[in-house]
């Protein structure tokens, strides 16, 4: 059985690949929750509740960012709406986050603030069973992969590929935007959701439980690049490469590409969402503006920056660039914007395989000399 199972374990990752999980798991699970929990606060060494929650957003969107380079890096299909998965598994999540306040709300009453602010009587129907985390869980997957797999069918059936495609998500994404927009819907209109309380009868903003949310985001992530790593060596990963370079040839030697892109499709929009609704408790709030075009348009260019079809390069491109975000937004605001565009820039002009490519390029050279 040792046999199987090491070809297996080796096939995903080599021993120094499986080393830098080891250290990376070690750090995340092991050394964060030391240096965060028991090293006091007046500590040179204490890591502060700011530094645990602005990781954790990085880690939820560097699975948003292997999502993505799944379906582009892989299967060569570009989407400029990858936000919408991600917001509508954080919209799950915060209703259930809503309903956990109780009466605890500035008025006191079983419904959400906001609703009762606009006069509402009862919940709407598809509120129901929301104080169910189960239910809750449901509907995290459940919402962004029925909307990405209906979405993808009629889509990759009428073979609509390319820059068409990439509009269309997009087009969808500010569709869904300006729907959230409106308080009648019932999502907290422009000011969304925020002012949790309890998650799982616990409060959400003690260091305990922000750190059991650090450390189930950092085991998504890992588990996520595990899952994104066995599909990309697997038969189907080899399917996706033939599909991305040419698809043609691929409908030629007999495979259905529909259920390859639909599958590829469906699965990453699943993982979007289940990344937005570990953000949401993390962060504390989630409103339309995580919809909006600009934003589906940065997960791209996080791939673009660490290396697309890479999968690690899709981490490193989003630790950057929104690493760079945070420095730049508290320090420099106004010039960000600026910053991101001329980083995209570069990497296109100099860079083309991203960070993560230029690294493993002159590993390359390195062995050869």
């Amino acid at each position: 059985m040792s046999g199987p199972l090491t070809s297996a374990f080796t096939r995903l990752y080599g021993a120094k690949g499986w080393s830098v999980l080891a250290v990376c798991g070690t750090v995340l699970f092991v050394l964060f929750p030391l240096l965060n929990l028991v090293v006091p606060p007046h500590s040179e060494f204490h890591v502060s509740a700011y530094w645990i929650t602005l990781i954790g957003k990085i880690m939820c969107y560097a699975i948003v960012a292997l999502a993505m380079d799944l379906i582009w890096g892989y299967c060569g299909i570009l989407s400029l709406g990858h936000g919408l998965f991600f917001a509508l598994g954080g919209y799950a999540m915060g209703m259930y986050l809503m309903r956990q306040i109780g009466r605890d709300g500035q008025y006191a009453s079983e419904l959400p603030d906001f609703m009762v602010f606009l006069d509402w009587r009862e919940l709407p129907w598809h509120w129901w069973n929301t104080d169910s985390f189960l239910w809750t869980l449901l509907l995290i997957v459940a919402v962004p992969g029925v909307l990405a797999y209906v979405f993808g069918y009629f889509a990759f059936r009428s073979r609509i590929k390319g820059v068409y495609f990439s509009i269309i998500t997009q087009a969808l994404t500010y569709a869904a935007m300006l729907l959230f927009f409106r308080n009648e819907t019932g999502f907290g209109g422009n000011n969304g959701f925020t002012d949790f309380k309890r998650i799982l009868g616990h409060a959400i903003t003690t260091p305990q439980t922000r750190m059991v949310l650090f450390t189930l985001t950092g085991a998504v992530l890992i588990g996520t690049l595990l899952l994104g790593r066995y599909l990309v060596t697997s038969k189907f990963g080899r399917v996706l490469a033939a599909i991305r370079d040419a698809e043609q040839r691929v409908m030629f030697c007999g495979y259905n590409t529909l259920h390859y892109k639909l599958f590829v499709w469906t699965l990453s929009a699943v993982l979007c969402g289940v990344a937005g609704a570990l953000y949401v408790p993390q962060v504390g709030i989630i409103n339309p503006s995580e919809m909006s075009p600009a934003n589906s348009i940065e997960i791209a260019i996080w791939v673009a920056v660490g290396g697309r079809g890479t999968l690690s390069g899709a981490i490193v491109g989003a630790a950057v660039v929104n690493g760079a975000k945070s420095f730049f937004t508290q320090f420099l605001p106004e010039y960000w914007l600026f910053v991101l565009g001329l980083m995209f820039i570069l990497v296109t002009l100099f860079m083309p395989n991203g960070i993560v490519g230029l690294l493993r390029g002159k590993a390359f050279k390195g062995r050869r000399a």
